[in-house]
């Protein structure tokens, strides 16, 4: 039998949360043109919710290809998590054509990428790309990067020589790209989305391609087969993070030690089950209401709809939201509905006290 000797592709999707990558994988997957994809996915919180979407949506991956990291931060996790999956892949790499990573939308993407030029992973596996997939509307609104909120406080304060913790990982994560997909671009008219697009490609530059995406779908073949060889040239990617502890003296040893990044001071998750009586839409209405109040960044979760054999998919960045059935409830699962809320120094118990009050208010209605 021939030994395989050709590296095994990974493609890296990076981009902050909400923007889209669960989508676009799922894309990706359903069309792969006979690729045997294997995919992993990077989650902040304890409730894995992406894994369970790929693998609710018949995506066309075997469940056993979806692999579940729930460290939320791979750079910081790369070798007690990230390596001995990636081992554990390669030991079947002659049943894999194509490796996909979705990181968590609080990851760096530079260090995972550092991690490909490792002695046990660089002769067997090549970055074929990192993929950064930006909110066009999150972007236009500024929901999610509030530019000039940021410009006020740089012309405020004197000693504020960067930017906000969020401007600079969403920085890292576009300093890392080969290839950028705008999505949502259907959602904001041509005139927003050319001034976003346009600065996206400035803080780029022109030799990063820009393409725009509605709900993910982009030709697999502009997504995959790029050959960039992303990790040879990890070192010219510019990191803000590196930056910060180069600048402290501080050696980032992944081997020997975990720490915390600026983001992870202050952003954070809760997992959480709604037991008060609700609707899709009361439910709905009632995070539309929580999000204008908290600084929440993200939601996404598990709607039970009693007398309903399926269970329902809620998704929110921003104001904005959808929900929708996936499949049936499995035999022995535990039929709840259960959220993920990821933002800035959220408070459980005062998080579902607000949810609880404003669904007995909308109850009443």
């Amino acid at each position: 039998m021939a030994i395989q000797t050709q590296k095994i592709p990974v493609t890296i999707i990076t981009g902050f949360l909400g923007s889209g990558k669960t989508t676009l994988i799922h894309q990706i997957a359903k069309n792969a043109n006979g690729r045997r994809l294997a995919i992993i996915v990077n989650e902040f919180g304890e409730l894995g919710m992406d894994g369970e979407i790929l693998k609710g949506n018949d995506c066309g991956c075997d469940e056993e290809n979806i692999l579940e990291l729930s460290n939320g931060c791979l750079c910081c996790t790369v070798q007690e998590e990230f390596l001995p999956t990636m081992l554990q892949l390669m030991e079947r790499k002659q049943d894999i054509d194509h490796i996909i990573i979705e990181t968590s939308g609080l990851a760096l993407p530079k260090p995972l990428l550092k991690a490909f030029n490792w002695p046990d992973l660089k002769p067997q596996i090549t970055v074929d790309a990192v993929i950064t997939v930006v909110d066009s509307v999150g972007q236009a609104t500024g929901e999610i990067c509030d530019r000039d909120k940021v410009q006020s406080q740089r012309l405020d304060d004197e000693n504020l020589d960067h930017e906000s913790s969020i401007e600079e990982l969403f920085e890292d994560q576009l300093s890392c790209a080969d290839l950028i997909v705008m999505t949502k671009s259907d959602l904001i008219n041509n005139e927003e989305y050319i001034e976003v697009r346009d600065i996206i490609q400035k803080r780029v530059g022109s030799k990063i391609k820009l393409i725009s995406a509605v709900k993910g779908d982009i030709p697999v073949d502009v997504l995959l087969g790029i050959d960039a060889k992303a990790e040879d040239h990890v070192d010219s990617k510019h990191s803000h993070h590196e930056a910060h502890h180069h600048h402290h003296d501080h050696d980032h040893d992944h081997e020997h030690h975990h720490h915390d990044h600026e983001h992870d001071e202050t952003i954070n998750s809760i997992v959480i089950e709604i037991k008060a009586p609700h609707t899709p839409t009361v439910l709905v209405n009632t995070l539309k209401e929580l999000v204008a109040e908290y600084p929440i960044y993200r939601i996404k979760g598990i709607i039970h709809v009693p007398g309903k054999p399926m269970r329902m998919i809620v998704q929110g960045v921003a104001s904005r939201f959808e929900n929708y059935f996936d499949r049936k409830w499995a035999e022995g699962e535990t039929k709840a509905t259960q959220l993920v809320i990821i933002g800035e120094k959220l408070e459980e118990q005062k998080i579902v006290q607000a949810i609880e009050e404003k669904l007995m208010a909308g109850a009443q209605v």
